[in-house]
């Protein structure tokens, strides 16, 4: 096979409000936590296993930072499609230090809120941008496919096979 792959796909909470800061260029970054977790039955006791993983993600696409910081909150539910990036970076001391985080960049990313519009909505979809929607127009997504607004009885819960 030639070449490589490097993408990566969470479904998760975010465990705090999202962090955005500006460049002095002008443009921005949105730092969000992310919390993964899957549950299992240990053989032996029978018990009721949790393990969940955190993941540091940054985003540098300008209209998914701008639905991140217009939409997500503390809680959240997320679907997120970005790569592996380590990056290195100097403590107060002056010592090399390395973070490996989940990068959503222009053209490379992709967003999808799973709870909804608004606060504490039961909706069905949620909004979503990325790929190649970004460079759309302004607006509430900034250029992203809208989400389903309705409730649970818009859905069609019939198996199609």
């Amino acid at each position: 096979m030639a070449g490589s792959v490097n993408k990566v796909i969470l479904v998760g909470n975010l465990g705090r409000d999202p962090e955005v800061r500006s460049f002095p260029s002008g443009g921005k970054v949105c730092n969000l936590r992310i919390a993964t977790s899957e549950t299992w039955r240990d053989k032996q006791s029978g018990e009721r296993r949790e393990k969940t993983e955190w993941h540091s993600v940054a985003i540098f696409s300008e209209p998914l930072v701008r639905i991140a910081e217009q939409y997500l909150k503390k809680g959240s539910k997320v679907y997120l499609e970005g790569q592996l990036e380590t990056r290195k970076w100097q403590d107060q001391s002056g010592a090399d230090r390395y973070t490996t985080e989940v990068v959503l960049r222009p053209y490379r990313g992709e967003m999808t809120l799973l709870d909804g519009r608004g606060d504490g909505g039961s909706g069905g979809g949620g909004g979503s941008a990325g790929g190649y929607d970004e460079g759309g127009a302004g607006g509430g997504y900034g250029g992203a496919s809208g989400g389903g607004g309705g409730g649970r009885s818009d859905l069609d819960d019939e198996i199609p096979f």
